[in-house]
C-alpha cells in the first residue's frame, strides 16, 4: 500500500506541471492586451505609457521566462501580486480558498448524508412507490443545471423568506450561525446534482451486492438484518459511491465558481472570474492551478480509501 501511494505521489508531480504549462499557455492566449484593461482604454494612455507598464509588470520577458517565473513562485510560495489590485495574491487566495473549500464541504455532506441512505432505501424496496419516487428525483437532479437552480432558490428565499445574500461573508469562527445561514443555500444547490448520482449509485451498487452468496450466507447464519445490510452489503457496495464521490466533489469547484457569482460569495471561483474580466494573468494562473491540484488530491484521496474498504486492494499493492 505503501509503493502504491509512493507511485501515485510521483505520478502526480508531471501532471501537475503539465496542468500548469497548460494553463499558463492558454491565459497567455486570452484576447485583448492586459495593459489595455488595466488603462481601462484611457485617452491619456499612450503608447509609451503602455510600454513602461508592460515592462514594470514583467510582460516584456520571453514566455519561457515568464513560464520559470511563475513556477518557480509557485513551489518557493511566492506568488506574486496581482496586476490589477497590487495586493499579494498569498493574501487573496487565503481569503477565498476556506470559503469555497467550507462550500464543496458543506455540499459533499448533504450529499452523502442525504444521497446514500434514500439509495439504500430505494434498493431495499425496489420497484415500490418510494423507489419509484427516489429514481424519478434523481432523474431530476441529474436534469436540473446548477445555475437555474441557485437562481431559483435565490428568487424563493428572498420573496417568501426574506433572506438575500449579505454584502459581506462571515467567517465561521467569528460567528458560526451566521456563516451557516450564509452558506446553507448556496451548498444545496451545489449539492444537488452530487446528491442525486450519490443516491442513483448507491441504489444500483447495493442491488447489485444484495444478491451476492456471502450476503445470503450472512442470512443463513442469523445475523441481525441491521448487520446484513450496513457490515455486509453497503460496505462492499461503497466502492463505486467513493469513485463518484471522490470525482464528482472536484467537479464541484467548477460548479461552486457559478454559485459563488450568483450570490456574490467571495471565494476561488469569484475571483477566478474577476479575474478574467480584468485580464490579471498570475491571479488566473495561480486559481487555475490550485483547482487542478484539488482534483490530483481527491484522486489520491480516493486510492486510499479504496485500500480501507477492500482489503483485497491492499493485499494486491
Amino acid at each position: 500500500m505503501r509503493r502504491q501511494w509512493v507511485r501515485r505521489l510521483l505520478q502526480a508531480v508531471p501532471t501537475l506541471l503539465g496542468m500548469s504549462i497548460l494553463i499558463f499557455g492558454l491565459v497567455h492566449l486570452l484576447p485583448g492586451d492586459v495593459t489595455s484593461a488595466l488603462t481601462g482604454g484611457e485617452a491619456g494612455a499612450n503608447a509609451s505609457s503602455e510600454a513602461a507598464l508592460r515592462k514594470a509588470l514583467g510582460l516584456n520577458d520571453s514566455i519561457p521566462l515568464q513560464y520559470w517565473h511563475f513556477v518557480t513562485g509557485l513551489f518557493s510560495g511566492h506568488l506574486g501580486k496581482s496586476f490589477v489590485t497590487g495586493q499579494s495574491i498569498a493574501t487573496i487566495m487565503g481569503g477565498a480558498i476556506p470559503i469555497t473549500l467550507e462550500i464543496a464541504l458543506l455540499a459533499s455532506l448533504m450529499a452523502v448524508a442525504v444521497g446514500m441512505p434514500l439509495g439504500v432505501l430505494s434498493a431495499l424496496k425496489r420497484n415500490s412507490a418510494s423507489d419509484l419516487l427516489g429514481r424519478v428525483a434523481g432523474l431530476v437532479g441529474l436534469s436540473v443545471p446548477n445555475f437555474w437552480l441557485a437562481t431559483l432558490a435565490l428568487l424563493a428565499t428572498s420573496r417568501f423568506f426574506g433572506w438575500v445574500p449579505a454584502l459581506e461573508w462571515t467567517s465561521f469562527w467569528s460567528d458560526p450561525l451566521e456563516n451557516l445561514s450564509q452558506a446553507a443555500v448556496p451548498a444545496f444547490c451545489v449539492s444537488f446534482y452530487l446528491l442525486a448520482m450519490v443516491m442513483r449509485m448507491t441504489r444500483a451498487s447495493m442491488l447489485e451486492v444484495l444478491h451476492e452468496g456471502y450476503v445470503r450466507t450472512a442470512r443463513a447464519k442469523g445475523a441481525p438484518e441491521r448487520v446484513v445490510i450496513v457490515r455486509h452489503a453497503l460496505r462492499n457496495s461503497l466502492i463505486p459511491v467513493v469513485t463518484v464521490v471522490g470525482t464528482q466533489v472536484g467537479s464541484l469547484m467548477g460548479g461552486v465558481t457559478i454559485i459563488e457569482v450568483i450570490f456574490g460569495i467571495p471565494g476561488v471561483g469569484n475571483t477566478l472570474i474577476n479575474a478574467v474580466y480584468t485580464r490579471d494573468y498570475p491571479l488566473i494562473e495561480v486559481t487555475a492551478v490550485f483547482l487542478a491540484a484539488v482534483f490530483v488530491i481527491l484522486n489520491l484521496a480516493v486510492d486510499l480509501v479504496y485500500g480501507l474498504l477492500d482489503p483485497r486492494l491492499r493485499a494486491s499493492t
